[in-house]
């Protein structure tokens, strides 16, 4: 083994990298054979390069109120085509159940009536809006865009974590991840089958294309964002130059007679599709939040009229409650008729009848979320808690068993990365994306490998000082496989353009949004 891996000791979970110790997973045998040559000196200066090219190219994220590049681990995360087959087919499953449960919750209740979902889950949801209810979205589409957050287990098994169907983020890092990754090992590219991932922002413009209102033959599309000061703005900013589509603020548009209109120095513009990447709450200050200056008023108004659609639609915050998503399994029998492809992590509800007891009995042995949270907030991981942190908490759980779960605690997969001198074993989840455009829900190749750079952490979230890792799909072996997954036609990126209708800049507005 290279010298870089020579203290490099399994953790008590499944190494992604390694089957056991000095023995490498078949998939990874070219990634070995190309970080053997290298010192840590090398490794910890291509790291370093990298840095600075996000830091030049604007790829940062805030942590602890400093803004930094993005951290990219130089060690990819592999998954072979078996493993991406499942992984795709049960993400697609997931997001039709939950389409189907948004159709059904907004419209006849069937799922209520029949006793698989209890009444209260909806009607005590924050996120149910009854405004979204007279909405009728073309073609059926509520979540536009998914992100799917799975961990593997002890034994090598996927399982999902959460669901995010509201404003899910995280999609520019793979694109910026696979850029960085294709510089620094270009020679790996060019022995291993990748599928790549440069095809997202075709897919999604496709997508929000065909959710356009009936009867618009040449949609216009447009990007919501709250504005620079959100920290996913980068991200808003990246896609809508890739979609060749204008990047908006709320005051940059206007709505009159229920119609949606985007101000420019050619005068206003009629928008027919808004991807939207700020929060309900903010969305429409006659509707929602009425303090809200980074908003459209009465763009809820033009919805419900059937002239504009919002890409994701408002209302979606009922799917990715995670108290909904213990019942995400039986939503799947009920709705499609099959068995769950993808288990979830066995959880308790102390919203339930005896439930809350089994919690509080066993609550320095489980994981705690409020169903809520974001951004690994307020999650509490019990065997690591101390006793004042599981005193706060279980007062908190007893006084609203509703905004809780209760988690078994798994032991995340590892995967080899740089630290100090060497490598380590690191914590890591996946995200992959999902996009439904009405009649297939495509899965993004590969998705956003997030990792927790402190040892034996288990939140890998960025804004907890989580890093990433370039997630490689590998296909079936032949090139033409992997040319295959791309849309017909894919056009090559669009060149950078303004960012505002009027040709300039947009101006900063406070946050105001939570990102997935």
């Amino acid at each position: 083994m290279a010298d870089i891996f020579d203290a490099y000791a399994l953790a008590d979970a499944w190494d992604e990298m390694f089957e056991r110790p000095g023995e490498v997973r078949t998939a990874y045998e070219p990634v070995l054979a190309a970080l053997q040559p290298m010192d840590p000196a090398e490794l910890r200066f291509r790291a370093d390069q990298m840095a600075r090219s996000f830091t030049d190219r604007g790829v940062t994220y805030a942590f602890a109120g400093e803004e930094r590049p993005w951290p990219l681990d130089l060690v990819p995360r592999i998954l072979d085509a078996l493993e991406w087959d499942l992984i795709s087919r049960g993400v697609a499953q997931r997001v039709k159940a939950l389409e189907a449960y948004l159709t059904d919750a907004y419209g006849s209740c069937r799922a209520f009536e029949d006793g698989v979902v209890p009444w209260r889950l909806l009607l005590n949801s924050p996120h149910f809006h009854r405004a979204a209810g007279p909405v009728e979205p073309p073609g059926g589409v509520r979540i536009h865009v998914a992100g799917i957050d799975l961990v593997r287990d002890e034994q090598g098994d996927f399982r999902v974590l959460e669901d995010n169907v509201r404003v899910p983020s995280g999609v520019s890092y793979v694109i910026e991840n696979r850029r960085a990754m294709t510089r620094i090992f270009p020679s790996l590219f060019a022995e291993q089958h990748v599928l790549p991932v440069d095809g997202y922002a075709h897919r999604l413009l496709a997508a929000l294309r065909a959710a356009a209102p009936d009867g618009v033959a040449d949609p216009r599309v447009v990007v919501l964002t709250p504005g620079p000061s959100n920290a996913a703005y980068f991200e808003h900013a990246l896609l809508a130059r890739l979609m060749g589509v204008q990047l908006v603020e709320g005051h940059d548009l206007v709505c009159r007679n229920n119609r949606v209109w985007m101000r420019t120095t050619r005068g206003e513009m009629p928008v027919h599709v808004v991807y939207r990447r700020l929060d309900d709450d903010f969305l429409d200050p006659l509707h929602f939040r009425p303090d809200s200056v980074i908003g459209c008023p009465g763009i809820l108004g033009a919805a419900q009229a059937g002239t504009v659609t919002l890409a994701n639609a408002v209302g979606n915050g009922i799917a990715d409650d995670k108290l909904l998503y213990t019942y995400v399994p039986d939503l799947i029998r009920y709705y499609l008729s099959e068995e769950p492809i993808l288990p979830n992590v066995e959880s308790f509800r102390p919203d339930e009848p005896g439930q809350l007891e089994a919690v509080l009995d066993q609550l320095d042995r489980l994981v705690i979320k409020p169903v809520d949270g974001a951004g690994g907030q307020g999650i509490v991981i019990g065997p690591h808690a101390d006793k004042a942190t599981l005193d706060r908490v279980r007062k908190e759980v007893v006084a609203d068993p509703r905004g809780w779960i209760a988690q078994r605690p798994v032991a995340l997969s590892t995967s080899p990365t740089l630290a100090g001198d060497g490598m380590a074993p690191r914590h890591i989840d996946l995200r992959p994306f999902a996009v439904n455009d009405g009649d297939e829900v495509w899965v993004l190749p590969g998705g956003l490998t997030r990792v927790a750079l402190q040892e034996g952490n288990l939140i890998v979230n960025s804004s907890q000082g989580g890093g990433s890792k370039d997630t490689w799909v590998l296909t079936d072996g032949s090139p033409a496989s992997a040319a295959a997954d791309e849309p017909a036609g894919t056009p090559p990126p669009v060149a950078p353009r303004q960012l505002g209708p009027d040709g300039t800049t947009l101006q900063g507005v406070p946050e105001g949004a939570q990102q997935q």
